[in-house]
């Protein structure tokens, strides 16, 4: 598929054959920002199952994953949207009921697991995570790394610096890579063939994107391959990486995608409440992710007064007159 010169599908259909049962899914995003929403509600609908999910730092699309059954194991730096859910609801109940297994590593280390995958490399040597427990505790058990070849025989390994005293550094931490089956990530522009525009900050979606057998794309905006050559350089990643692009208006919506639209604290906040209750996440999976009438243009599930209310301005990339609401 990445050789072909049109890669633009339907969300279903690039789910439905590129998100097996049980694969290594990575989704990009961090917290409340750039999650690939649409392509996680899609996800849900079909049902799959016994995921094995990872994050940099992520916050709705993980929780709705993890709520929706669909997850198995996550590895992740941090599972949480701000305010909204200094730590996510559905994610923790699921850890505190024993359904999910975590194994959890610092932000710099999950960006360099994702980068040593980029580069094909085993691992990435860091000083990143030296005097915590994050070395010392595995999430994991001895007995599934051997039976998942996809995970690394251990979590982290520290070795003395082979430089000797040169480099000021006694110890490194080798952090293994990550080399997901598929990486799901929204982006505000792409052409046909899957060059990719990312505004603002990237977190660590380049690199996820890059270290994956397989790379589904939603964008905001279907553009020429013309229009993306005029600045190349505001381009991060290029068709080669690329196995499926849809275009998805609001594709990351409720959380933000900058020069677009901003995060609805509205529906956070909603969700907040929902979440908590198992009855009520019951049927709010029910009633607007699984039901029929969520399969329509996403953006139509969107108030239209709600989207002129986080819509971004175009000097600032925010909802500048947003009320965010306090608590």
């Amino acid at each position: 598929m990445k050789s072909g010169s049109n890669k633009v599908t339907s969300l279903d259909q690039a789910i439905k054959t590129l998100v097996p049962d049980g694969c290594h899914l990575s989704i990009g995003g961090f917290t409340i920002n750039r999650n690939p929403m649409a392509a996680v509600y899609e996800i849900i609908r079909q049902r799959k199952k016994d995921l094995h999910l990872y994050a940099h730092s992520n916050g709705q699309g993980v929780d709705e994953l993890i709520g929706a059954g669909c997850v198995k194991r996550l590895e992740i730096a941090y599972a949480g949207s701000g305010r909204f859910a200094p730590t996510c609801i559905r994610f923790r109940k699921a850890v505190e009921s024993g359904t999910l297994q975590v194994e959890d590593y610092s932000n710099y280390q999950m960006t360099l697991r994702f980068m040593a995958g980029a580069m094909g490399v085993p691992f990435l040597p860091t000083r990143s995570g030296l005097g915590t427990d994050i070395i010392k505790k595995s999430g994991f058990p001895e007995e599934l790394r051997a039976a998942d070849k996809k995970l690394p025989p251990r979590k982290l390994v520290t070795i003395a610096n082979p430089f000797g005293e040169w480099g000021a550094a006694p110890k490194l931490v080798l952090v293994p890579a990550i080399n997901p089956d598929v990486t799901i990530i929204h982006v505000q522009q792409a052409d046909q063939r899957g060059n990719c525009r990312i505004k603002g900050l990237t977190f660590a979606d380049v690199e996820q994107a890059k270290a994956a057998r397989h790379l589904i794309i939603t964008c905001e905006e279907l553009v020429s391959e013309d229009y993306l050559k005029q600045e190349p350089d505001h381009n991060q990643i290029p068709f080669i990486q690329v196995d499926a692009v849809i275009p998805v208006p609001w594709g990351a919506w409720p959380t933000a995608c900058y020069k677009f639209y901003d995060y609805d604290p509205e529906y956070l906040l909603s969700y907040q409440q929902v979440a908590a209750d198992d009855k009520l996440y019951r049927k709010y999976l029910a009633e607007n992710i699984i039901n029929p009438a969520a399969q329509s243009e996403f953006s139509e599930r969107i108030p239209a007064s709600r989207r002129q209310a986080l819509a971004a301005d175009s000097e600032t990339g925010y909802a500048t007159g947003l009320e965010r609401g306090g608590r």
